[in-house]
């Protein structure tokens, strides 16, 4: 090509009116199993206020590159006041990522119970509380929103108890027996952790719908196969609960505009759990995978060490969104801050909010 006609045809390039998704607007959303749960109520807090935790330091690093303008946390402690999370988010706020809007309800994850709700033949152990944990809160979630969360408006399916969902596949002892008893089922939530269904106020004046949760590790229970059983159904909700068969008295399941997103802790390709329910939720017609990946690992969201990583943490939304990019903050090295701030990766999503980009 001559000087003139490359001249020219750079001239011509720059006339072009942009992509569609450069004109538009998008929405960032993002995931994160930070793994900040100490080994006691108040550890957090403390850590954080003392800022000097290089654990901490290195959360605040992840999410300050990604910038997320919607963020769903796990493995966060709650506490009354939800002064853990508000002292983390004074920290974002100084190194530039702000969220004015904040939530996070008391998990089931450390909730006591006063039965044998894990087959030990004890009680009071961190097993038989409603989910794994040792005390109230522990290992909790949180959403941290540049955009006001409409609190008020929350569905929380947490409380929801186990045998009570249509379909639910609960434990039983070899003889056929509920596991660990009769009195137990009557009692166990689904939720390891939580399932919150809330809305996001969003500045053009629609909503988005945000559907969390962090569901239990498939593992650490014995031939009744009761984590992968509830492993199963708490993702399997999710669909129960977009198909309307949850009880009336609960809000109508939305049709568009909204997200799942958070920790199945289970990959449908490899590792142990019952792998058929997260991938008939990846299939599931009204949502879409857009499959985020980092260039060191694919879509491997989670290093378990000795090259075992899988796929675990996700963020499928719903059909009628538009998606402009994806990506899983993978670490470059051992010292990378991705890399010191959890076994898991930080997984991120841009939706486009501009209607002129054809929504």
């Amino acid at each position: 090509m001559s000087p003139y006609r490359f001249v020219l045809f750079c001239v011509l390039f720059a006339l072009l009116p942009p992509p569609l998704w450069a004109q538009a607007e998008t929405l960032r959303i993002a995931t994160f199993n930070t793994e900040l749960s100490r080994k006691g109520p108040g550890l957090l807090l403390r850590d954080i206020e003392r800022g000097e935790d290089a654990q901490i330091a290195a959360v605040i690093a992840v999410i300050t590159k990604v910038q997320p303008d919607i963020l769903l946390l796990q493995g966060i402690d709650w506490d009354h006041g939800n002064l853990a999370l508000k002292a983390l988010e004074r920290q974002l706020a100084q190194e530039g990522a702000h969220y004015p809007h904040l939530f996070a309800g008391q998990p089931n994850a450390g909730l006591a119970t006063d039965l044998d709700l894990d087959g030990d033949g004890h009680l009071g152990g961190p097993g038989d509380s409603q989910g794994y944990g040792d005390y109230t809160g522990r290992g909790g979630m949180a959403v941290l929103s540049r955009y006001p969360l409409l609190v008020d408006e929350l569905v929380d399916l947490s409380p929801l108890v186990w045998r009570d969902i249509p379909g639910a596949s609960l434990p039983r002892h070899p003889d056929g027996s509920p596991f660990p008893s009769p009195q137990a089922q009557v009692v166990q939530r689904l939720s390891s952790t939580a399932h919150w269904v809330l809305p996001v106020a969003l500045t053009n004046g629609d909503r988005l719908t945000l559907l969390c949760f962090q569901a239990t590790p498939p593992l650490f229970d014995g031939v009744e196969d009761r984590n992968a059983l509830r492993n199963a159904d708490e993702i399997r909700l999710w669909q129960v609960f977009l198909d309307g068969q949850l009880p009336a008295e609960l809000a109508s399941p939305p049709t568009q505009n909204y997200v799942l997103a958070g920790g199945a802790n289970l990959d449908p390709d490899t590792g142990q759990g019952r792998r058929k329910s997260i991938a008939r939720l990846l299939q599931d017609p009204r949502l879409q995978d857009p499959r985020p990946q980092s260039p060191q690992a694919g879509t491997q969201t989670v290093d378990w060490g000795q090259g075992r990583r899988m796929r675990v943490d996700y963020l499928l939304p719903s059909q009628d969104w538009q998606i402009a990019a994806s990506g899983v903050a993978w670490p470059d090295s051992a010292t990378s801050p991705a890399a010191i701030a959890s076994r898991h990766r930080l997984v991120w999503l841009d939706i486009i909010l501009d209607e002129t980009a054809g929504r």
